[in-house]
């Protein structure tokens, strides 16, 4: 934990499993780590790494099996009091990948926005309700009148807009944005994506921002946490991971981002990563800070290793 910041979101020996009785699959194993209040915290990894899955357990999709996840100051995972519930369903918000699916097709703009509003205040008069929609619209870059009109009528770029108005309109102070650009073309993701850092400056945001395209989460992360497989392999700084990574399997991920300079592009080597480098029979992996907010996943004779990649930078 770094002095002076306030921890917003803590996430201690967290564990998703599905099935059971020798079927029982392990989605996110042992994750431990902390958000700060205001930051944008990168999680990034394949297909299948997890990465959804822990963040649909922050806002209590999934189930954990182990460990705790605490907002705010309070455990918010396993059974928790009615009051509390309420509360997460304003302070925590998710923003969807899939613009399109996460969109009641049948109900117009201005019941989208404001179905969760209207569910956790329930005097909320028609007046309000409808200036606040027309608000949220107008943060998001849209006229006020577009939440008359559903959602077949507007482009992906837009209909993303109105999921995150959606979310902005209770008022949080934790988005999940689960690769909330990569279902869009690559001309509207820039947009989107400052969209997002204009309204995390102006409405004090924090964001876990989960993808898969490193190339996004250098763009708009503070931190970066690799997954693979549920488990955290490496975390840090976003600077200091892309400049001096350290697992082999977040030097893979690195080096399959497209380079945009042809002639470096050809002189490029990916790397592969093979699971098989790691020999934890005997000298069992842990968690380690190498150094200050940079932790990796590795045992002694791989942390002592990276320990020397560093001093020789």
């Amino acid at each position: 934990m770094d002095e002076g910041k306030e921890v917003l979101l803590s996430l201690r020996g967290v564990e998703v499993a599905f099935g059971g009785r020798g079927h029982r699959f392990l989605a996110v194993d042992d994750v431990s780590f902390d958000i700060y209040r205001g930051e944008t915290f990168g999680l990034v990894g394949e297909s299948g790494s997890g990465k959804t899955t822990l963040g649909r357990a922050i806002v209590r999709i999934n189930q954990t099996s182990r460990g705790d996840i605490i907002f705010e100051g309070e455990k918010i995972n396993g059974k928790i009091p009615r009051e509390l519930n309420s509360k997460l369903v304003q302070r925590i918000q998710m923003i969807f990948q899939d613009p399109m699916a996460s969109l009641n097709e049948r109900a117009k703009v201005d019941y989208i926005v404001s179905e969760g509003l209207m569910n956790v205040k329930k005097g909320l008069s028609e007046a309000e309700r409808r200036r606040l929609v027309a608000e949220a619209m107008r943060e998001v870059g849209l006229p006020a009148e577009f939440a008359d009109r559903f959602p077949h009528e507007f482009s992906g770029g837009q209909r993303q807009r109105i999921g995150i108005a959606r979310s902005l309109i209770m008022k949080p102070s934790l988005v999940i944005a689960d690769e909330p650009v990569s279902a869009l073309d690559v001309s509207i993701r820039a947009q989107v994506l400052n969209l997002l850092a204009g309204l995390q400056k102006k409405n004090r945001l924090t964001y876990l921002f989960i993808a898969h395209d490193l190339s996004v989460v250098r763009f708009i992360s503070d931190r970066v946490a690799v997954i693979r497989k549920g488990k955290i392999v490496e975390l840090a700084g976003t600077e200091q991971l892309f400049a001096y990574p350290l697992h082999p399997y977040t030097k893979a991920l690195l080096s399959a981002v497209p380079v945009p300079n042809p002639v470096l592009a050809k002189k490029r080597q990916p790397k592969l990563y093979d699971p098989a480098c790691h020999d934890y029979s005997a000298d069992k992996p842990v968690w380690a800070e190498i150094e200050r907010g940079h932790f990796v996943y590795g045992n002694e004779k791989e942390l002592a290793g990276y320990r020397r990649e560093l001093a020789g930078r």
